[in-house]
């Protein structure tokens, strides 16, 4: 297993030009017997397909001819056609390696020369185990000749960074560099997606954030995508963010996915940047929503016994919730990205939120803000792509929104907005008309104008908007939510014709 192949008896060593010269003893390692074993059982047997598709692929195989034999086989079996030396033979007829190794009648060796269909998946571990291997003394090669290279522009940091992350993605995909891949692959994973939708009866193919106009507009929380929350001081940002994060943490449910690994079937695990507060006062406020106590009554310690019960309830419930929170101020985006990859590794992640993008560092000191952002910007969708997860990112709005008349924020009111707007997938921004209204409070003495103004506060009392300015695979629009100041919670906004039909049927 170390190099030196062992060979299947009446079947000539296949090469492929991957193994040298004759005489040569490859440094690699590899087992051409083992492929050998997987292919002829695949040829007899389709249904092996099914036990290692989710284990191998064609790029695991050491010997070029074999990975092609492997990917055409795989193509037939997934559009439910058969997949024999004899299928096989008039797309491989043309093939130069293969022709070196007698041609199509190799195929037909290969399938006479299948032992058990039964050790298939152990031929499919050991093919996969030498391909990490072999991946692994790559990225040792590259990385020890380019800390052997003294380069300034090739900073010591940003060679662990990126050692690290290419170990870990060969660590969670079996490779470390993907490269290119075939049309079918990727309609395969679109119709996984929608299968996924259409499973849970049309409602979402993303994760839910527990607040169900949000999930009708946004279709849940999607894999790799970057959303923007935004809006100005005192609006909700955190609240919502936090509210969205307690949800899809609570919800969480461990089992098997549709792929056969194991992992969130229901909410997921929630990480959670918090450079502005610390840990305490985010949990603080996760735990006022779920206590029903006042906030502000939480940290003066100011309540009464039924209260500080349900406090403690509440507190116990929450101890097994997957959600981490990391409250490091002025973390480099890189280090972001590095323990992100860390949670996911050991304790898995599903959503990542970011509180909020202002504060966090680039890498590297640039000429202007606007260069820093944007470095920010795409180290945050690289992240959710990398880590194959939505990550919410809260942002500031600049002040121009409050010398408008109207006060719904716009996707130009975002701070350094170039770079925001054009790397997120979604832009949503949070408005709350009321704490607008309630600075306009005229004299007592305006008594006309005093009851318009308790009218119109009366209207938009605990109610808020999020507004999609941007959704690339979406509608934009308006999302109301209700809003409860006391327990910075967002919740569903019962409408009234809703009111109507509960009234009717009480």
């Amino acid at each position: 297993m170390s190099g030196i192949a062992t060979i299947i008896p009446g079947l000539t060593p296949a090469t492929g030009g991957a193994a040298g010269g004759a005489g040569e003893i490859p440094a690699l390692p590899h087992n051409i017997e083992a492929e050998q074993a997987l292919l002829g059982a695949l040829l007899v047997n389709n249904d092996v397909y099914d036990r290692v598709a989710n284990l191998i692929n064609e790029t695991h195989f050491f010997d070029p001819v074999h990975g092609r034999i492997f990917e055409i086989a795989a193509q037939r079996i997934q559009k439910n056609a058969l997949a024999s030396p004899v299928t096989l033979k008039a797309f491989l007829e043309d093939d130069p390696g293969l022709a070196e190794l007698g041609g199509p009648a190799y195929l037909a060796r290969l399938a006479g020369a299948a032992i058990s269909v039964f050790a298939a998946r152990d031929y499919a571990q050991m093919i996969y185990d030498l391909a990490i291997r072999r991946e692994l003394i790559s990225i040792g090669q590259e990385i020890s000749g380019k800390a052997a290279k003294v380069d300034i522009q090739s900073e010591p940091k940003e060679q662990i960074v990126e050692a690290e992350q290419r170990l870990y993605k060969l660590g969670e995909e079996g490779s470390s560099d993907t490269g290119f891949q075939s049309f079918l692959k990727a309609v395969t994973d679109a119709v996984q997606i929608a299968n996924a939708a259409y499973m849970r009866d049309g409602g979402m193919a993303g994760i839910s954030t527990g607040l169900i106009d949000m999930d009708k507009k946004l279709g849940g929380l999607h894999k790799s995508d970057l959303l923007i929350l935004a809006g100005r001081p005192s609006m909700g940002k955190t609240s919502l963010a936090t509210n969205i994060a307690y949800n899809i943490a609570k919800a969480y449910k461990k089992g098997q996915l549709p792929d056969g690994t194991e992992g969130a079937v229901e909410g997921g695990v929630v990480g959670f940047y918090s450079l502005e507060m610390s840990a305490e006062q985010l949990a603080a406020r996760i735990l006022s929503e779920a206590a029903e106590v006042p906030s502000e009554q939480i940290r003066r310690g100011d309540m009464t016994e039924t209260e500080f019960r349900r406090f403690v309830e509440a507190a116990k419930s929450l101890e097994a919730c997957p959600l981490y929170i990391d409250d490091t101020p002025a973390l480099p985006i890189s280090q972001l990205a590095a323990r992100a990859r860390r949670l996911k590794r050991t304790h898995g992640l599903d959503v990542l939120i970011v509180d909020y993008l202002q504060l966090v560092r680039p890498a590297s000191a640039k000429d202007n803000r606007v260069n820093e952002v944007s470095e920010i910007t795409q180290g945050l969708k690289a992240i959710a792509k990398e880590l194959d997860i939505p990550v919410v990112a809260l942002s500031q709005l600049s002040r121009q929104v409050e010398n408008r008349d109207d006060k719904r924020p716009q996707l130009s009111d975002l701070r350094e907005s170039g770079s925001i707007e054009q790397d997120a997938d979604v832009v949503m921004f949070v408005f709350r008309e009321e704490y607008y209204k309630e600075r306009e409070k005229p004299g007592d003495h305006d008594v006309e104008a005093m009851m318009k103004w308790q009218e119109e506060m009366e209207r938009l009392h605990g109610r808020a908007e999020v507004l999609i300015g941007k959704q690339r695979h979406g509608p934009i629009g308006s999302i109301e939510l209700s809003f409860e100041g006391k327990f910075t919670r967002f919740g569903n906004l019962v409408k009234a014709y809703q009111q109507n039909i509960s009234s009717d049927f009480s």
